[in-house]
C-alpha cells in the first residue's frame, strides 16, 4: 500500500508547478519571475536572520525608575504646597 503525504513536496509535484507556471508566463517571463522569487527570498532569509541573532543575546536588565518618579511626585507635592501658602 502506497502512503501518501499532503504536506510532501514530490519531485512530481515541483515538475507539475514548473509546466504549469511556464504554460501561464511563457518562456521569455519566466527567467525574470525566477530571479524576482530569489531576491524576494534572499531578502527575507536576511530580515529573519536578525529576528533569531535577536534571540540569542542576553537581555538587559530592566531599570527601576520607581525611586525617581517617587521622588518627582514628593517635589511636586512640596511645590503645591508651597503655591497654595
Amino acid at each position: 500500500m502506497v502512503e501518501v503525504h499532503l504536506n510532501a513536496v514530490t519531485p512530481f509535484a515541483i515538475i507539475i508547478i514548473a509546466i504549469v507556471a511556464l504554460l501561464i508566463f511563457g518562456p521569455k517571463k519566466l527567467p525574470e519571475l525566477g530571479r524576482a522569487v530569489g531576491t524576494t527570498l534572499r531578502e527575507f532569509k536576511k530580515g529573519t536572520k536578525g529576528l533569531i541573532d535577536d534571540e540569542d543575546e542576553p537581555k538587559k536588565p530592566v531599570i527601576e525608575h520607581k525611586d525617581t518618579t517617587i521622588q518627582q511626585a514628593e517635589v511636586k507635592e512640596q511645590n503645591n504646597e508651597e503655591k497654595a501658602k
